[in-house]
């Protein structure tokens, strides 16, 4: 609670134009509202050199993006603190990266930062401040069970943005005390919105990478972060045919078939990545096919867990449609997904997200398929 006496919030600011619009509706709102931004990744060649990024980078937590963020707060009247976490980020998410794709995994890092940095460290950092509420430009709806007093999650109503996936792993007492006030919203009206407040980022293009490989380039990322060089293996059949050399398992990821350089008379694309014995298994795309997935390190969000099977629409990556499946929890709490259809390469490291309609059921992490 703030000295006034009006409710205290914490608004996630990015210097983009989604947690702009966040904080001005908080305002609105009555909320007491304060900036802040998470130094999460240390770039020397920005911060301390005139080095520029490579023009149309669309990366986060630069330099600018906290002059940005910081310029949004003034505006709105409000306090803005940049908090630094590149310890905690690098142990969190930049350790759980790399050590996923040496274990031929293909991680999603966004799910960990909203799990261990946004709403862990920041939340914190929050209720330090006195703050009831922390606040994100994230697109997804936050309500209660008014019948048993849960509170739930549901995809935001444009459903083009919703993200709703990256954030399965919120608690109920994080959901207790998070506001996503653009689940209601639009994109466009967001950024109409932004206008009409005057916020010079209105048009202000949308992160896309990832923040500590600004250039995609990953692969290089993890080699220069280990110090090591990835190691050289085969390319085998599932039946243990080798097809030839590849370039070391962190270049590939299942359902892959470009940059294989495999000559055949069919295509040719990433079935298993198998760490153990440094092999990429290849096959035809049919093979990519399978119905049945498991997952470890499970969070039921708006349903306590489940003691039988339930009926579920299931989601194995961002830019994946939801499926009709069955799930159940195993004895050893493992999470089993069925697809009616079998679904195209599902993918050990990626999340499966469970749904009823619109409301977020829960998830956990693909730890293997069959």
């Amino acid at each position: 609670m703030g000295d006034n006496g009006r409710q205290k919030a914490l608004i996630a600011m990015s210097g983009g134009v989604d947690s702009s619009v966040a904080a001005a509706l908080m305002q609105e709102q009555g909320y007491d509202c304060v900036g802040a931004m998470m130094k999460l990744y240390q770039r020397e060649y920005i911060e301390d050199s005139e080095e520029e990024m490579p023009e149309g980078n669309a990366s986060c937590c630069t330099a600018d993006d906290a002059r940005d963020a910081e310029a949004v707060a003034r505006k709105l009247g409000m306090p803005f603190y940049v908090f630094r976490f590149t310890e905690e980020f690098r142990c969190q998410v930049m350790e759980r990266f790399v050590n996923s794709y040496l274990h031929g995994e293909t991680p999603n890092p966004c799910i960990d930062c909203n799990r261990y940095m946004k709403f862990e460290k920041l939340y914190e950092r929050a209720r330090l401040l006195g703050c009831d509420k922390i606040v994100t430009g994230h697109y997804a709806r936050i309500g209660r069970d008014e019948a048993d007093g849960r509170w739930q999650m549901r995809k935001a109503l444009d459903q083009t943005k919703d993200q709703s996936y990256v954030l399965y792993q919120l608690t109920q007492e994080q959901l207790a005390h998070v506001c996503l006030p653009l689940g209601e919203l639009t994109k466009e009206k967001v950024r109409a919105l932004a206008q009409e407040y005057g916020f010079f980022n209105a048009h202000k293009k949308d992160s896309q990478d990832i923040c500590f490989v600004p250039d995609g380039h990953y692969e290089a990322f993890i080699e220069e972060y280990t110090g090591k060089k990835a190691p050289e293996g085969n390319f085998v059949t599932q039946d243990g045919e080798v097809l030839g050399r590849h370039k070391g398992i962190i270049h590939y990821t299942v359902g892959q078939r470009k940059g294989l350089g495999i000559a055949a008379a069919y295509p040719y694309y990433v079935k298993e990545i198998r760490p153990e014995s440094n092999e990429v298994v290849l096959c035809a795309h049919e093979e990519l096919f399978q119905r049945t997935l498991t997952a470890r390190d499970v969070n039921w969000v708006s349903i306590p867990e489940p003691d039988k099977k339930i009926r579920v629409q299931a989601k194995i990556r961002y830019r994946h449609s939801p499926q009709p499946a069955t799930a159940k929890v195993t004895k050893e709490g493992f999470l089993k997904v069925t697809f009616d259809e079998p679904q195209r390469a599902i993918t050990r490291g990626q999340s499966v997200v469970l749904y009823d309609g619109d409301l977020v059921l829960g998830g956990g992490k693909i730890c293997g398929a069959e």
